[in-house]
């Protein structure tokens, strides 16, 4: 299964962003689906999760201000991001895991910035 995402770009801080990504095949049995971002100079670091069962689970820094959603029938997973800060710059990467793999998508860039 390949993973494409789309929807960054630049924001001013305090500013919203909706990203997507879209699945080459059905994420109904995928065990996890998810978010994670990386800022330069830094480790990759998880976001937000869904679980199959619709279980989410967001990383301290987003709690409140990020909302990890999934549309089964269009094979895609969203991450609304509103209050954006500049420390939310990163490269964003969609991520699928299940017993035996885990993938990636290609990232998009979102820049916070006055």
């Amino acid at each position: 299964a390949q993973f494409v995402e789309s929807g960054g770009g630049l924001v001013q801080p305090g500013g919203s962003l909706r990203l997507s990504c879209v699945a080459s095949r059905s994420i109904f049995s995928i065990d996890v689906m998810g978010w994670y971002r990386q800022a330069p100079g830094k480790q990759r670091e998880l976001v937000a999760t869904i679980t199959s069962g619709g279980i989410r689970n967001y990383a301290d820094s987003v709690k409140g201000r990020f909302s990890i959603s999934r549309d089964i029938p269009k094979k895609t997973v969203y991450l609304q991001m509103n209050s954006l800060k500049p420390e939310d710059t990163a490269v964003y990467y969609c991520n699928a895991a299940s017993a035996g793999f885990s993938t990636f998508g290609q990232g998009s860039q979102v820049t916070v910035s006055s």
